[in-house]
C-alpha cells in the first residue's frame, strides 16, 4: 500500500513539474529542441538537447539519433535559445562547428 501512495504522490509531483516548465517555457529533460544536417550531403547533424532546467547541450552526431549514435563534438550552453542559436549557425554553415563547440 505505501509504496502505491509513494507512487501516487511522485505523479502529482510530476505534473506540477511538468506545469512550473511549461509556464517559464522550458523543455523536459532530455528533449530534443533542434536538429537539422550539417551539410546536405552528410551523415552528421547538429542536435540540442534540453536539459530540463533552461541550458541545453549542442552536439554534432552521426547515426540514428537519439538510439544509436556517435558523438563528434559536443558542448553545454546555459540556455536553451543560445544553444540553438549556435546549431543554426553551425547547420546553416555561418559557423564551423570547431569554433562553437570547444
Amino acid at each position: 500500500m505505501k509504496a502505491n501512495a509513494e507512487i501516487g504522490r511522485l505523479r502529482e509531483l510530476q505534473a506540477e513539474v511538468d506545469a512550473l516548465r511549461k509556464k517559464l517555457g522550458l523543455s523536459a529533460p532530455g528533449e530534443m529542441v533542434y536538429c537539422e544536417p550539417l551539410t546536405s550531403c552528410d551523415a552528421e547533424e547538429v542536435v540540442v538537447e534540453a536539459d530540463g532546467f533552461g541550458g541545453a547541450t549542442v552536439s554534432v552526431v552521426e547515426g540514428n539519433f537519439p538510439m544509436d549514435y556517435l558523438t563528434h563534438k559536443t558542448k553545454k550552453f546555459e540556455t536553451e535559445d543560445a544553444a540553438v542559436r549556435a546549431a543554426e549557425s553551425i547547420s546553416e554553415g555561418e559557423t564551423e562547428p570547431e569554433a562553437v563547440l570547444r
